[in-house]
């Protein structure tokens, strides 16, 4: 038995670190999920069902890019990586298993994006000792803004394609990005989440501004931990002009559940919780932080993770305008009230980014 296979742990664990209604928001079809859970629940590994599906996903790709079906190709790729992306989500540590399940789901992200009218674009920006990535996605007119979308512990960069349906739609641009400790910064960029977190993402604001083309204006919009991220980058950046902050804590800690904390402390590249702890010290929001631009908080009322209380601290870090939604039945970063969380938040940027845009 394999090191990988010996990490995996059961299917059932996983069915509930892992939500039919994430899989959906993360751009997964019902009917590979309804797939996954028939393998599972009969022994196949959860990697290998996840992987299996992305493998037919992309073979329906190719053959609808080999037909001039490019409409089709790139749904069915998009599908693809969707599959892979739940599949990586099954190992924490980065193992070759791991990596590997999210060099496919990259590869795959890339062959939609390819096919994309625009096409999206692959970013890479030096850091420090190493580097970061992102998917800018344009709209296919001028863009009137553009939005920074960023993840947490486990899902981040492409995993948010769906946000950037959204808006594209109207008219802003979404660069999809993944931060230290994150996606393809920490697996390949060598970046973990011991540097400057603040001037890691502004290096992000530093790419989107310097375009005159993404419309010379920008938000941040941080899901989970990256709401974090996001609102102390703000406080640090006085050019983001406006901030979403979607179920974080504005002083993180550990929480003694085993897949949030061990994906904290892969972050840092470490097993010592009592780092970690030290870590999540350092990148809370500072009681003398303020955010110059527009915030906006989310809230899930059944969030098992965050409570309002711990998301209030960046209400009060607003020297502009604050607003506050909640979703009294909302989950953790109201995943089950996908499609009008994320319109209601890309309605929101077009009114802090492009006033009078449709």
């Amino acid at each position: 038995m394999s090191t990988s296979r010996r990490s995996l742990p059961p299917a059932e664990v996983l069915w509930r670190a892992m939500s039919v209604t994430r899989m959906l928001d993360c751009g997964m079809d019902y009917a590979d999920i309804l797939d996954l859970k028939s393998r599972t629940e009969a022994g196949i590994a959860w990697d290998e069902a996840a992987e299996d599906l992305a493998a037919a996903g992309c073979a329906r790709g190719r053959a609808a890019g080999a037909a001039g079906r490019r409409v089709t190709a790139h749904r069915e790729y998009r599908s693809a990586a969707a599959d892979l992306l739940i599949a990586q989500m099954a190992f924490n540590h980065d193992e070759p298993r791991k990596v590997e399940l999210y060099r496919r789901f990259t590869d795959a992200v890339d062959a939609a994006g390819a096919l994309a009218d625009p096409a999206w674009e692959r970013v890479s920006l030096p850091f420090g000792t190493g580097r970061l990535f992102g998917c800018l996605v344009r709209p296919t007119g001028p863009a009137a803004g553009t939005v920074i979308v960023l993840g947490g512990q486990s899902g981040w960069g492409a995993a948010y394609l769906r946000a950037a349906d959204a808006l594209v739609a109207r008219g802003l641009a979404a660069f999809l990005v993944e931060g230290p400790g994150q996606g393809e910064s920490r697996m390949s960029g060598g970046l973990l989440l011991d540097v400057d977190v603040r001037a890691a993402y502004s290096a992000f604001v530093d790419h989107v501004l310097a375009d005159p083309s993404l419309g010379g204006r920008v938000g941040l919009w941080g899901n989970s931990m990256g709401g974090l991220y996001a609102a102390t980058t703000a406080a640090a950046d006085r050019r983001v002009r406006a901030v979403c902050v979607n179920g974080a804590p504005a002083r993180p800690r550990l929480l003694g559940f085993r897949t949030f904390d061990d994906q904290a402390a892969a972050m840092l590249g470490t097993a010592d919780l009592a780092a970690v702890t030290a870590n999540f010290a350092r990148l809370a929001l500072r009681p003398d932080d303020r955010i110059h631009g527009s915030v906006l908080v989310l809230h899930g009322g059944r969030d098992p993770i965050v409570t309002l209380d711990e998301q209030q601290p960046f209400l009060d870090a607003a020297l502009g305008e604050a607003s506050l939604r909640v979703w009294d039945d909302g989950e953790h970063t109201i995943y089950n009230h996908a499609d009008e969380r994320t319109a209601h938040v890309a309605d929101w940027f077009v009114d802090q980014l492009a006033s009078g845009a449709e």
